[in-house]
């Protein structure tokens, strides 16, 4: 399971170094990762045997739906199977590095069986935004949830 915030950066050369921490997990089943674009101008990083059914379950939407298309030129369109190099690192293509506004400064954000990256300005905004809309309109079915 990944969880939690971690700040990394890319190097010059559009290198991200994978936590160590993490690492194994995400290298579970084979030595790659799938790197892809989400529609909130993220990426996504998954190990590659947990993206293969969410690849195909994508692939398997109707081409005929409008929306189903650009899901489908999203995630399947920008998806690249990478395999780090011995220090650890994948290059994140500059195509995946636009379309997310990657800079230098990024966060790593777990969400179960995948991480989100963001460039840290954008996740910042992003967050105090969501922070706002969660306390005001807390989702379906927390009525009552308790931490």
């Amino acid at each position: 399971m990944f969880q939690g915030a971690t700040e990394l950066s890319l190097d010059a050369k559009g290198r991200l170094a994978l936590p160590t921490r993490y690492r194994d997990a995400l290298l579970s089943g084979g030595r790659a990762v799938v790197l892809t674009a989400h529609p909130d101008s993220c990426l996504l990083l998954y190990p590659k045997v947990a993206w293969e059914p969410i690849g195909a379950k994508v692939q398997a939407l109707s081409s005929f739906n409008e929306q189903a298309r650009w899901w489908q030129r999203l995630l399947v369109g920008f998806a690249e199977e990478l395999e780090p190099d011995a220090q650890g690192r994948i290059l994140v293509s500059p195509a995946l590095r636009k379309f997310a506004g990657l800079k230098k400064d990024l966060m790593l954000v777990g969400q179960g069986s995948h991480f989100e990256i963001w460039d840290v300005a954008a996740w910042d905004e992003r967050l105090a935004r969501g922070l706002e809309q969660v306390g005001a309109n807390p989702p379906p079915g927390t009525e009552h949830f308790s931490l």
